[in-house]
């Protein structure tokens, strides 16, 4: 995968996991398996998460929405299956998850069925 894939969904998934306000053990532990299995390499998400600290939620879901934008189809097909795994995780769905992850898909250009139906196929990471 690459850079902008990775720094799309890291950014991405940031979001949505501190989009109630909390980032569980379940959540953190989601995000490490993601990492793993889409090949972030640590030093990225090492200057990934200190940039955290200087910028703004706007300005990470801008950065995250043009780095998905500047994938394939597949990549940002896929990046989006995971946004929407990642909401159930913590076994609660919240209303700013859902207006993340639409508002997401929409921006992307990819249709919401064939999001569901990819997330259907990479539950291993999960």
């Amino acid at each position: 995968m690459t850079v902008n894939y990775q720094l799309g969904l890291l950014h991405l998934v940031h979001l949505l996991i501190s989009a109630d306000g909390v980032i569980d053990d379940r959540e953190r532990e989601a995000l490490n398996r993601i990492c793993k299995a889409e090949g972030v390499d640590e030093a990225l998400f090492n200057q990934f998460t200190k940039d955290l600290d200087i910028k703004k939620e706007r300005d990470i879901y801008k950065e995250g929405i043009d780095s998905i934008n500047a994938c394939t189809d597949e990549e940002k097909l896929r990046a989006l299956a995971i946004l929407y795994k990642m909401s159930e995780v913590d076994g609660r769905v919240h209303a700013k998850e859902v207006r993340l992850l639409l508002y997401s898909i929409r921006l992307v250009g990819i249709e919401f069925d064939d999001v569901v139906k990819k997330a259907g196929t990479i539950s291993s990471i999960f």
